[in-house]
């Protein structure tokens, strides 16, 4: 649709008239309360209305009246009426009809203002596809019109084929006897012949309001009962047949003058011209009273004719080209072909009528010229002489030996299969001649193909040469590049490895010496620390000694002043004793003793006071030695973390090392063990001491 111009909007518009359609007939009647009247079946149906009456933009109730009521307009009044269910349905089936015929008249419109065809243009390209012969167990109206249609195109088969042809037999004066074929033209009479015809009586039954379809058999069959191609089954009394070009067909006229009937409904008009859907309002325009009441009835059948009829005239002012489709199975699948139905079809369609026609004829003819350009290489010493066309073309004919031919005045007509002996002895005529010219062709060829290969050949051969001496030369000037890139890079690589290997050796040397020294370090403040340890603990056993000497040398010297004041006591107790008695009595002086314990007395206490500067000296001495060992535990505690310095510069010396290529990494590692197991040995006999 998007091709041919039609807009989105419209598209919508036009599938929800499709859908109006297509619920309008899903609507069922029943009869009502009243006689003679109809109403809707269900709440299915209702739905069906509702639904129809939205896509078409109009009043449900509306749409209902108009379906179950019929107007009709008197010059008195307007009058009124319900309708029964079968009234209601031919009515629903009507406005179904009108609204899809309208909407198809406006698509062939659109198509066709939007393929643009030049009207003042005198060639045109046109294809018309129609159904073909149809012949059902119900035939009805339809079936009717297309085979009416399908009557008249076979007429024209038969005028531009069988016709047209003997005219030419006529024109080019041959001796030819008249080709008897099957004319329908008595079918046609009998269908549209005015007046008498079937739809001429058809149209006049319509005319009358109390006609029923058995009142038109019953017309058909008084009218026709002595026509050959008209029929009156016994069994039915309104069905009749009649004997087309293709076999006979059984139509039922149940409803042949309904479905010709085409009126102009007024209250279906005004309903779809009242739609607030401006496409279908335009599908369906107002129309005055006037026009209303002149256009009340209207044939199918007489427009159906007269349609037909200008088909006609455009195709006898044409140049047609019949194709007959040919279906091969019923079933619609591939790869089936039934024999009975292509044949009947062949056969009804005229296709066999055709081909015998033709075989009884001269199906083929060809001008002298067109006949000598031809089939000339079969006679070429006609070609070589000076004879007429005519002469020319007897004179091939003679020779190959053919009979029953026809030459006329333009024209040479052959009967059926000679133009194929002819083409066959062309055939191998020229397929000699194609043999002889292709042998020389391919000499030539192959000649011109050895000589282009030989000097390609020559070419290429010295084009290798010259392609393997630059390769030679290339190779040698590779090899002697390899040889030379192979030295330097071996040199390269002895240096390299000498620079890895010294510089590893040096790592080494100086982690070796850095551990020798850091151990030696270790020894002396070990044995710094030791001999520290050692004075401290001797001072603190001299200075344990001390203390319990002094306390002891306290006690006996308490002790001793003890007993030696005690004497002097006791002494003093004496002589303070005998100074009494010596006064109360004369007493004997005795000579007086020396004071030998006065003078002890001062020894022990220059002694005491010898060992109490003795013992502030041995005090300073361990107080200076408890600094000593504050300090060296102070010192140990920077050796350690120097230690801890040293362990973490020889991990990084391990991480340097092992960042060195693998063939070096063996004895660098079997070093830097030994180099662990020391500091190793040095932490542990550091340990020992600092405990």
């Amino acid at each position: 649709m998007d091709i041919v111009g039609i807009s989105q909007k419209e598209q919508d518009a036009i599938f929800r008239v499709v859908a109006a359609i297509l619920h309008l007939g899903n609507i069922d009647f029943v009869k009502g309360e009243e006689s003679d009247s109809a109403i809707v079946e269900d709440e299915e149906s209702k739905f069906h209305l509702q639904m129809t009456a939205d896509l078409l933009m109009c009043d449900p109730h509306a749409l209902e009246d108009a379906l179950c009521r019929r107007v009709m307009i008197t010059p008195e009044e307007i009058i009124k009426r319900t309708l029964d269910p079968h009234g209601a349905t031919v009515r629903r089936d009507g406005l179904a009809r009108t609204i899809y015929s309208h909407l198809f008249e406006w698509l062939v419109d659109k198509i066709n203002d939007s393929i643009g065809q030049d009207p003042a243009s005198k060639c045109l390209i046109g294809v018309l596809d129609i159904y073909g012969f149809e012949s059902f167990k119900t035939n009805s109206f339809e079936q009717f019109c297309i085979n009416f249609t399908n009557e008249k195109l076979q007429q024209h088969f038969n005028q531009h084929v069988f016709k047209m042809e003997q005219e030419e037999y006529t024109k080019e004066e041959i001796d030819w006897s008249y080709i008897e074929f099957v004319d329908n033209q008595d079918i046609l009479d009998l269908i549209e012949k005015k007046p008498g015809g079937i739809i001429s009586l058809l149209d006049e039954a319509c005319m009358f309001p109390k006609a029923t379809h058995e009142t038109f058999s019953q017309k058909l069959y008084q009218t026709f009962k002595d026509h050959k191609r008209f029929i009156k089954p016994k069994l039915t009394r309104s069905d009749f047949t009649v004997v087309h070009y293709a076999g006979e067909v059984q139509y039922q006229s149940d409803q042949f003058l309904d479905k010709n009937k085409d009126y102009v409904v007024v209250e279906h008009q005004n309903l779809l011209s009242s739609s607030n859907c401006s496409f279908v309002a335009g599908l369906f325009p107002s129309l005055s009273d006037e026009m209303a009441k002149s256009s009340k009835f209207s044939s199918i059948g007489a427009r159906f004719k007269l349609q037909l009829q200008q088909l006609m005239e455009t195709l006898n002012s044409t140049e047609p080209h019949y194709i007959r489709c040919v279906k091969p199975n019923n079933f619609l699948k591939p790869s089936i072909f039934e024999n009975n139905n292509v044949m009947q079809q062949l056969r009804s369609g005229g296709v066999l009528e055709a081909v015998r026609i033709k075989c009884t004829g001269y199906p083929t003819c060809r001008t002298f010229f067109e006949f000598l350009t031809r089939f000339g290489i079969l006679a070429p010493e006609a070609l070589e002489g000076n004879y007429e066309e005519e002469v020319a073309c007897k004179k091939i004919l003679e020779k190959m030996g053919l009979t029953g031919y026809q030459i006329g005045k333009t024209k040479i007509f052959l009967k059926a299969g000679q133009m194929a002996e002819l083409d066959a002895r062309r055939a191998g005529i020229l397929g000699i001649s194609a043999k002889v010219i292709q042998k020389h062709i391919r000499t030539h060829i192959a000649r011109k193909n050895f000589v282009s290969m030989q000097k390609a050949s020559i070419r290429i051969q010295s084009f290798w040469r010259g392609e393997l001496a630059r390769k030679l030369y290339e190779f040698l000037k590779r090899d002697a590049a390899a040889i030379k890139i192979q030295r330097d890079l071996r040199r390269f690589l002895a240096r390299k490895d000498y620079i890895r290997t010294k510089f590893s050796t040096l790592i080494l040397q100086a982690g070796l010496r850095a551990m020798v020294a850091r151990n030696e370090f270790r020894y002396r403040e070990c044995t710094k620390a030791a001999t520290i340890i050692q004075a401290n603990w001797r001072c603190h056993r001299a200075f344990s000694d001390y203390k319990k000497l002094k306390k002891a040398s306290a006690i006996s010297l308490s002790r001793w002043k003890g007993g030696a004041v005690s004497r002097e006591l006791r002494k003093q107790k004496k002589m303070v004793a005998r100074e009494g008695t010596e006064e109360a009595f004369p007493v004997i002086r005795e000579p007086s003793i020396p004071d030998r314990g006065t003078e002890k007395i001062e020894t022990l206490i220059m002694e005491v006071e010898n060992l109490k500067t003795l013992l502030r000296a041995e005090k300073q001495r361990a107080d200076q030695y408890e600094r000593k060992y504050v300090e060296a535990q102070e010192s140990n505690e920077d050796r350690r973390k120097k230690l801890e310095e040293t362990d973490r510069i020889v991990h990084q010396l391990q991480d340097s090392l092992n960042s060195v290529s693998q063939d070096d990494v063996f004895h660098v590692k079997s070093s830097f063990r030994a180099e662990n197991d020391l500091v190793y040995f040095i932490k542990t006999d550091f340990n020992f001491w600092t405990r």
